[in-house]
């Protein structure tokens, strides 16, 4: 348009220079109508002004033809620039939308490998969890039967309330037991703490994984826009959409982070996996000590039980002879008491004997034959009967005696054969359900 010239167009009639043209040329006159009417036109062109005005258009004409091929060739021009401009630029972004697909393949790639490890690290655990937890049901079973077994053996009665090996090895088995148990509660709340921070690692990773999924359908999609697509059209970008947008290095740090989140409990996890190896291997040691424990402490209750039964026997073959005993001093008691009694008509006999001879009058009161006889024989009796009753003395307590033994003997039978309930009827057929190795490895 620099080259555009205004001219300023006067206005004039094309008939009045017509008419005028005409006369010039040797045209007949006006006729007489027109010549009439030739005092009243005042608005008539000069020559002058006719040729500046056609002049002035032919000018303005050329100033318009030149500024329109000016603008004709910038348009020509600027349509092949911005032709070239928008299929380049339009190249380049459909280039740059292959490579973030390609990013975006790559970390959703990185992320559902990841996923995978940390689904399958989280069912070795899970099963792992299960197995450790069924270990420690198993461990119940034995602590029931030898905390029972101690309840039981404290029933025991006067003398075999005793804290015998049996009770020495069923309070080890306890202590065992405890500590067993222990280690597989501790054990399973490492678990299920890492499982837990597995699964919560991993709804991160989907998250990311799904986000990128997304974005990679979206971005596959303006990829294959094309300038034929019938599905385009235009759209405001709006500031504030600008705002919420990240960043490349932000978008590429918190991916990083997740996968250095994820390689951190896949490492976790996997150390976890070691350290049960390890706890595996005391954890069967600690169950086959159990069973060894359990098999001393079975042993102990037999050694224990051969002994009250050996005690029993010998406490039974006493109470017998003590039974036969207290019959024999009965009957001894008895003989003794007839003994005494059947002296009492001799020593009647001879005392009235000296009674009446003392009896006698004057100088036949004399101390002959009979009378020493009859002295003799009432000492003797007398010392006989004081002899017997001494001996009846002596049959009676010693009956009482074996009285109290018996009853004695009677009261620790009893107790023996309490106590071999306890042990036999009572712990050591509880004791048969004590579950084996595998049970209580968790399997």
């Amino acid at each position: 348009m620099s080259a555009e010239v205004l001219v300023s167009k006067p206005h004039y009639d094309g008939g009045a220079v017509a008419q005028g043209l005409r006369q010039e040329q040797g045209a007949p006159l006006e006729p007489p109508s027109v010549l009439a009417t030739a005092g009243f036109r005042s608005a008539k062109y000069t020559p002058a002004e006719w040729f500046s005005g056609y002049r002035s258009l032919l000018q303005q004409a050329g100033a318009d033809h030149f500024t329109a091929q000016t603008i004709q060739e910038e348009s020509r021009v600027l349509r092949k620039d911005t032709e070239a401009t928008t299929v380049q630029t339009q190249t380049d972004g459909t280039r740059l939308l292959g490579e973030r697909l390609q990013d975006i393949h790559r970390w959703k790639s990185e992320l559902q490998e990841h996923i995978g490890r940390l689904l399958s690290d989280t069912t070795a655990l899970q099963a792992l969890k299960m197995r450790l937890e069924r270990a420690l049901d198993a461990t119940e079973t034995p602590f029931a039967i030898a905390v029972d077994n101690l309840t039981c053996r404290s029933r025991r009665l006067g003398p075999d309330l005793v804290r015998d090996c049996v009770e020495e090895e069923l309070l080890k088995e306890v202590d065992l037991i405890r500590n067993v148990q222990a280690l597989l509660k501790r054990t399973i709340d490492q678990v299920a703490t890492q499982i837990k921070l597995n699964r919560d690692t991993k709804q991160a990773l989907e998250f990311d994984w799904s986000d990128k999924y997304e974005a990679y359908a979206l971005d596959l999609q303006c990829g294959r826009f094309t300038d034929k697509s019938t599905d385009t059209q235009h759209y405001p970008i709006t500031a504030a959409m600008l705002e919420q947008m990240s960043d490349v290095p932000s978008w590429i740090k918190f991916t990083q982070d997740n996968l250095h989140r994820a390689f951190r409990e896949e490492k976790a996890s996997k150390d976890l996996r070691l350290e049960h190896c390890f706890n595996q291997t005391v954890l069967l040691d600690t169950t086959k000590d159990l069973r060894v424990q359990c098999s001393n402490v079975d042993q102990a209750f037999l050694q224990r039980c051969a002994e009250q039964m050996d005690a029993k026997i010998q406490l039974e073959m006493q109470f017998k002879e003590t039974l036969e005993q207290i019959g024999a001093q009965e009957r001894n008691i008895v003989a003794l008491q007839k003994a005494i009694d059947d002296k009492d008509a001799p020593q009647r006999v001879a005392e009235s004997r000296l009674y009446r001879r003392y009896h006698r009058p004057n100088m036949e009161l004399c101390r002959d034959e009979p009378q020493i006889s009859l002295e003799g024989e009432v000492r003797e009796i007398d010392a006989t009967l004081a002899s017997l009753q001494q001996q009846l003395r002596d049959a009676r307590s010693s009956l009482s005696h074996l009285e109290d033994t018996r009853m004695a003997l009677e009261k620790d039978i009893m107790c023996k054969s309490n106590s071999l309930f306890i042990e036999r009827e009572k712990c050591m057929t509880q004791r048969k359900l004590y579950p084996t190795i595998s049970t209580l490895s968790g399997y």
